[in-house]
């Protein structure tokens, strides 16, 4: 598989992810262009704040290919690793990773700072870009539609207290008197 058919297969995992509910994010873990695993962020799902696509993705990498150095491997990730996710890249051995949206707010690939930079034992090779534009397009798709939803809420919450104050919505006075 080539470069571009990897990262649609984790933007194939990053829509199973929107599905769910889940901050649309996937990632494929290659070897010799052929997927050894691939994962969705299932935080909200698991109850569990490790639970990124990327480490899911090590992980059943690592159980596929019996041992925890993947330095044969690639991995293509929608949207930058943070800093957590970069820290299981290292760990890993990943030879490569090549991800799509960049994230200025946590991404360690350069966004917000680069931890590849830092003097650590290995350092990947990082490549970032690749089906930039619908990698962000679906995040943003994911986050508006979260603020129509909350917004959605707001509004019944407010209609709500309205109707809790004016128990009488027709504007009828309790006190009316009726002729018998």
């Amino acid at each position: 598989m080539t470069d571009t058919q990897l990262m649609q297969a984790a933007l194939d995992e990053a829509r199973v992810a929107a599905a769910l509910g889940e901050v649309p994010v996937g990632a494929v873990v290659a070897r010799e262009g052929q997927i050894i695993a691939r994962a969705h962020n299932l935080r909200e799902q698991g109850k569990n704040a490790t639970y990124h696509a990327e480490l899911l993705a090590i992980d059943a990498a690592c159980k596929a290919l019996g041992g925890w150095r993947l330095w044969q491997c690639e991995l293509f990730v929608t949207l930058e690793p943070c800093p957590m996710c970069s820290g299981a890249i290292l760990n890993s051995r990943l030879r490569r990773v090549v991800y799509g949206a960049a994230d200025p707010k946590a991404g360690c690939c350069g966004g917000l700072t680069d931890l590849f930079a830092l003097p650590f034992n290995h350092h990947p090779v990082i490549e970032s870009g690749l089906l930039a534009e619908e990698s962000q397009a679906l995040l943003q798709e994911f986050f508006a539609g979260l603020r129509r939803k909350r917004q959605a809420q707001k509004e019944a919450r407010r209609a709500a207290r309205a109707a809790e104050s004016n128990p009488n919505p027709k504007g009828e006075s309790p006190w009316q008197e009726t002729s018998f």
